[in-house]
C-alpha cells in the first residue's frame, strides 16, 4: 500500500468514526463512554494523516 492510499484509508476511517459519533450523539441517551472512545480514536488517526503527510 503506497503512502496516499494510506492516507485515503485513514481519512475514510475518519469520516466513518465522525458519523458513528453523530449518530451516537443524536440517541435519547447518549453513551459518553463510547463517544469518548471514538473521539480518541479519530484524533489518533488525525494525528497519523498529519504525520503521514509531512513524510
Amino acid at each position: 500500500m503506497n503512502l496516499q492510499s494510506r492516507i485515503d484509508a485513514l481519512k475514510g476511517r475518519h469520516a466513518s468514526l465522525e458519523s458513528k459519533i453523530a449518530a451516537e450523539d443524536r440517541r435519547p441517551q447518549p453513551d459518553m463512554t463510547a463517544i469518548s472512545r471514538l473521539k480518541v480514536e479519530k484524533l489518533r488517526l488525525k494525528e497519523e494523516m498529519e504525520r503521514l503527510g509531512t513524510q
